[in-house]
């Protein structure tokens, strides 16, 4: 089947999609969490194939980290496909309502995107969170993961789109994409798709939006900062420094800088190391952090770097007003955080701190749809338009103003026979299809 003929079927299912109810919605995520835990086997069979030609070929190894999905991933994506079950629907939500004459009634209202275009990396989960979260929010989407992927992604995608079917969504609703040659197709069908998600480094992201006409909701490097301010305790600065950087390294909201005021880094910074050599972590550092402890240079270009390896660049900065300039500078607007015990510092901070996640005393891990409490996530913003940070279910819908009336005509209006009223109303849309 052709991209073109692909989108077509998805953007025809779309409306189906558009129009299916919570009950339903509900019902097909039921059984996609229960075919997946059904099919365990012949998904690790398809991911050993993946990871062992992906190493055979030289895959980096934080990447091959990332395309292992075993008992433990697909207990992850079975509990976040039931938290979705759990949460509200984002469709059909009233945002506002309006009277504006006796009789004309104005409801904003929520409602799908339509048709998404999401092209995700060489992680298989990826695909089950995004397809789920597309479900729920009423939309269509074809997807297009890592070749690294390919075998696990077709399991998955089957075994997604036969669940769906019967609990009655049209099978179209979803279409895997396998080639790049294929994704140069999809950005010119602007006809049929709504928004390209694409998740990836800076230049990938910055090529798709150069390539195509589709709006683009861009997850961009995840160049993540935390700064040990003077205040802060610095035990609980080390335990969450560890984390922010160790807990998962091949990760987008992994810290790859950190920054430690002046005033306490002669003591920071010893204790840092040792906690860091303990769990294999390379430290680089700027002069006057190598002025303090033994690491390599950082240059440059480590500031700008997302190792996702066990790899991080330290810089003894001069002040809070110094490190934001830096993380503004040279951050990625994913995650930053603060480790301080001033209040007004970290208030501070986090004004000014122009990242779409910016954390109090907190490891950069938080950051996540899951964690948040949104169900899941198609992938992390670092745009500031329509959506920012981790997008859930709320950053799939946009809006339609229904209208209301009886016989209204706007002659009427014109002719000053009658006038608005324009008072806000206290009721959801009567019409809301539950």
């Amino acid at each position: 089947m052709s991209v073109l003929e692909a989108a077509r079927r998805v953007k025809e299912a779309s409306i189906k999609m558009a129009a299916a109810g919570t009950e339903l919605k509900n019902s097909a995520l039921g059984r996609i969490a229960s075919k997946l835990l059904e099919n365990g086997e012949a998904i690790f069979e398809a991911n050993r194939r993946d990871v062992e030609r992906s190493r055979s070929e030289g895959l980096a190894a934080p990447l091959v980290k990332r395309l292992v999905f075993d008992a433990g991933k697909l207990d992850e994506v079975v509990e976040g496909i039931k938290s979705l079950i759990a949460l509200p629907d984002p469709v059909g939500r009233t945002l506002s309502a309006t009277l504006l004459d006796e009789g004309l009634e104005l409801y904003k209202v929520t409602c799908p995107i339509g048709v998404m275009g999401v092209i995700f990396e060489s992680r298989p989960d990826a695909l089950v969170q995004i397809s789920s979260l597309c479900l729920k929010s009423g939309n269509a989407v074809l997807l297009k993961g890592g070749s690294e992927a390919r075998e696990t992604n077709r399991v998955l995608a089957d075994i997604i789109v036969e669940a769906a079917a019967e609990a009655g969504l049209p099978p179209d609703w979803l279409k895997l994409l396998e080639t790049r040659a294929e994704v140069s197709e999809m950005l010119k069908l602007d006809e049929y798709i709504d928004l390209i998600i694409p998740r990836g480094s800076n230049e990938f992201v910055r090529y798709i939006m150069d390539n195509s006409r589709i709006p683009v909701l861009g997850h961009a490097d995840g160049i993540c900062h935390l700064y040990v301010d003077e205040d802060a305790d610095l035990d609980l600065a080390v335990r969450v420094a560890v984390d922010a950087k160790t807990q998962y390294v091949a990760v987008c909201n992994a810290v790859e800088t950190l920054l430690v005021h002046e005033g306490v880094a002669g003591r920071f910074l010893p204790v840092l190391k040792s906690a860091m050599e303990e769990r294999g972590v390379t430290l680089l550092g700027c002069p006057r952090t190598r002025e303090i402890i033994p690491a390599g240079p950082a240059t440059e270009e480590d500031w700008r770097t997302e190792y996702l390896d066990y790899v991080l660049s330290v810089k003894v900065v001069g002040g809070l007003e110094e490190a934001v300039e830096h993380i503004n500078t040279y951050g990625s607007g994913h995650t930053d955080g603060i480790i301080t015990g001033d209040p007004r510092r970290a208030a501070d901070f986090m004004a000014l701190v122009d990242s779409g996640n910016v954390f109090w005393n907190c490891s950069t891990r938080f950051s996540d749809g899951f964690r948040y409490g949104l169900g899941a996530e198609v992938g992390i913003s670092t745009g500031k338009i329509h959506a920012r940070g981790p997008v859930g279910l709320e950053g799939l819908v946009i809006y339609k103003y229904l209208l209301l009336g009886n016989g209204h005509v706007v002659a009427d209006y014109a002719a000053k026979k009658r006038s608005f009223i324009h008072a806000p109303l206290k009721k959801d849309f009567p019409l809301s299809k539950i």
